[in-house]
């Protein structure tokens, strides 16, 4: 059993219920209240269950009332509206829903939104899948320091087309591999994020710095708060 976005008509005659990655019609939500489209939530049992030792592991030291289970909507590259899901730190839960509502009306795409355990809180193979991310109990890339993603307190957006990249000591690495075509960001790709765009502003204002931007490090689709 998955969590639903229900949405309701202004008028409340009509009730619609959509999971996560299901494609929202148009027409549907033409007639939609968008305060219902973005909804933040107390973990809900069975996402907890989906999380328990997958991102949610033994030794997290994080209280599950500490996070917070966001339904919201993005378009994709398409331009179709998509339902979307992510596990945020109660930190930071009002400014994600605020900057995807506002990345949604922009029609900034984003490809896929879902939570991290469907890929067996692998972050490779979320990455390798575009999928945008943010809480997983883990260490930093090539460290044992607690990662950012681990508090809940960072998004990875379009992680595909936002690859990590780290040059050190004659050794590139580049995370997930099948990002490296888009190191080059010269060639305009498509979910690309630069600095000045929707995606970057949003984030920005509401106070998140971009990995894109470190020196020791780059990393495209990193923003933490």
């Amino acid at each position: 059993m998955v969590a639903l976005l229900t949405l309701l008509s202004c008028s409340q005659r009509h009730q619609y219920s959509f999971a996560p990655g299901d494609v929202v019609p148009d027409n549907v939500l033409d007639t939609m209240d968008i305060n219902t489209r973005f909804v933040c939530l107390e973990i809900p049992d069975t996402v907890f269950d989906l999380m328990c030792g997958r991102s949610y592991k033994d030794d997290c030291i994080l209280s599950r009332s500490d996070l917070r289970y966001l339904l919201i909507l993005h378009r994709n590259l398409e331009g179709k509206a998509v339902v979307g899901e992510m596990v945020v730190n109660k930190e930071i839960a009002a400014d994600v829903l605020d900057i995807m509502e506002e990345l949604f009306l922009k029609s900034y795409p984003i490809e896929r939104v879902r939570l991290i355990d469907y890929y067996d809180a692998d972050d490779e193979k979320s990455m390798a899948a575009n999928n945008t991310t943010c809480f997983n109990w883990r260490p930093k890339s090539g460290s044992t320091q607690i990662s950012k993603h681990a508090l809940g307190l960072a998004i990875d957006i379009n992680p595909l087309y936002n690859p990590y990249y780290k040059f050190f000591e004659g050794t590139e690495t580049v995370r997930p591999i099948e990002g490296t075509p888009y190191i080059d960001r010269l060639s305009g790709y498509p979910y690309q994020i630069e600095e000045g765009d929707d995606c970057y502003n949003a984030f920005i204002s509401h106070g998140f710095t971009w990995g894109g931007s470190w020196r020791s490090v780059t990393d495209y689709q990193h923003f933490e708060k």
